[in-house]
């Protein structure tokens, strides 16, 4: 059984990292975690970039990429994240405007990721989609949009990235879909939040602190040969830096990081 490893989608830190990349990404290394998912890059180069996580001992797993950039810039990426040794690069979201265009929209947006897919598999890396909860809110020949896509898009073109908690926020069973994606699923997104009686926003919170069952959840991770979890939080009622530390503090005490 492989062991996975535990990572940070850095979009977390993004104001922190905006004052201070390298000082943020010293102190993410020596809370210990393993790697490190970008959602952009500090203005840093490619080689200064793999410098420092070299020099922290991290990986630089993964990328989240938009759309827009994925379509005009996707052989800059392919260049840096190279250079840097990462392996995934993640559609990350699509805008209200995207997601307007319905039905016609997904079906294109399919033929894309089939054809983004083979680039980056030319090159080494692997294309993979993270959820929130729109995918789940329609559906495409009876199938939700979340499951439609991976049935249009071939396995070794497009892998998952599940957001555990969003998918738990659309009401599906966290259990039960990452069981059912055993083998696509690289890397799992780790986001607790507390469900708010009045509905609205996701109120997401450090590890432990919200309705997630999380032991359940990494123990069906582990199942399903996930290679990463990554703590993500979206929104921070405290410091940033203090939230993630909190989330990799409850990982360790709950016998998940060494």
């Amino acid at each position: 059984m492989n062991q996975m490893k535990i990572g940070l989608q850095l979009y977390t830190l993004r104001d922190v990292l905006s004052h201070d990349f390298n000082g943020t990404l010293r102190e993410v290394a020596a809370m210990g975690y393993e790697g490190v998912e970008f959602a952009g890059y500090g203005g840093a180069s490619a080689e200064e970039m793999r410098d420092l996580l070299q020099e922290l001992g991290i990986e630089a797993f993964g990328s989240h990429v938009s759309l827009q950039r994925l379509e005009e810039n996707l052989e800059e990426e392919i260049a840096f994240l190279k250079t840097v040794g990462a392996s995934y690069v993640i559609c990350p979201y699509l805008t209200a405007e995207q997601l307007s265009g319905g039905e016609a929209f997904w079906k294109e947006l399919f033929r894309k990721f089939a054809a983004i897919g083979e680039r980056l598999k030319q090159e080494g890396l692997q294309f993979a989609y993270h959820n929130h909860d729109f995918e789940f809110a329609g559906k495409i020949g009876g199938e939700f949009i979340f499951d439609a896509m991976y049935s249009h898009v071939d396995a070794d073109l497009l892998k998952v990235e599940m957001d555990i908690g969003w998918v738990q926020y659309a009401k599906q069973d966290p259990l039960a879909y990452i069981a059912k994606y055993k083998g696509r699923l690289p890397l799992l997104h780790l986001k607790d939040f507390r469900q708010q009686e009045t509905g609205g926003a996701i109120d997401t919170v450090e590890l432990g602190q919200g309705d997630l069952a999380l032991n359940d959840i990494i123990a069906a991770a582990q199942q399903a040969d996930v290679k990463w979890l990554v703590v993500e939080q979206d929104t921070c009622a405290n410091p940033p830096l203090d939230s993630v530390r909190t989330s990799i503090n409850w990982l360790k005490e709950n016998g998940h990081k060494a």
